[in-house]
């Protein structure tokens, strides 16, 4: 029988799951930033009892290093889990909770069982769009996850754009949940430095190809300039994929899979 997982969406990619008395946070952002559309309603020392905290790449809205040192006060036992590329820059504080993960390297933590997968993106433009593999000795730098927790299998994407073999990698993990950016990337924003997404039409092609039944839109309403939107989302997957489920999930809001 399927358990109910518990889904907390923080911000921007940030989530807490619950689910078989483990809990994982993934992609946390909780510091102030002047472009924020959505401030911190969370603290650090509020997210205790966390059994690991797991990042997809080094962009401070997914690796918050100042945010660090309070969630690992709060939950000293917690795993530190990041690409090992850039393993170094938790490891002072982590010390040795910091987890290096690699692509199709299992990662266990209580009753969840963790895939890395990869993802397509960039540190900056200059390496964009790429599995960042140049910069860091021929590993991936830039990851996604899929955790099996509570009997349901959730993909959380990370910053990613399509790439070969993506969408059979996913359903070959057999994957009952996909939390995505859709935020997308333009030339305006391009030029300003921000490494882009997927966007929401992309986004919902992937997960239906990949034989996902539903999604959770993320990346899309926290920064300015940089967001995206669902309602969009919801008219194209009704246009095109009336079997794909769209649930959207407020910042700071919880929610619960299956549901």
């Amino acid at each position: 029988m399927v358990e109910r997982l518990q889904i907390r969406r923080l911000a921007q990619a940030g989530f807490v799951l619950r689910g078989d008395g483990t809990t994982l946070v993934i992609d946390p952002f909780l510091s102030p930033r002047p472009d924020r559309l959505v401030p911190p309603a969370v603290s650090p020392s509020e997210l205790s009892g966390v059994d690991a905290i797991l990042a997809t790449h080094e962009h401070r809205d997914h690796l918050d290093l100042a945010a660090l040192p309070g969630l690992i006060a709060a939950s000293p036992g917690a795993k530190i889990i990041v690409p090992a590329p850039i393993v170094d820059r938790v490891s002072d504080v982590a010390g040795p909770n910091a987890i290096p993960a690699a692509v199709d390297r299992e990662i266990a933590v209580g009753a969840a069982r963790i895939v890395p997968v990869p993802a397509l993106h960039g540190v900056t433009m200059a390496d964009a769009y790429s599995f960042g593999q140049e910069l860091s000795g021929g590993l991936v730098r830039y990851l996604g996850y899929v955790i099996e927790l509570g009997g349901v299998r959730v993909y959380h994407a990370g910053d990613t754009i399509a790439y070969d073999g993506m969408a059979q990698r996913l359903r070959d993990l057999r994957v009952d949940l996909a939390l995505m950016p859709i935020n997308g990337r333009t030339a305006e924003r391009e030029s300003r430095g921000l490494v882009g997404n997927l966007g929401h039409t992309e986004a919902a092609d992937l997960v239906a190809e990949a034989g996902i039944p539903a999604l959770i839109p993320m990346h899309h309403d926290t920064i300015e300039g940089n967001t995206g939107s669902v309602a969009e989302l919801r008219a194209y997957v009704a246009a095109r994929h009336p079997d794909l489920r769209v649930i959207e999930v407020a910042p700071f809001a919880d929610a619960a899979w299956p549901s």
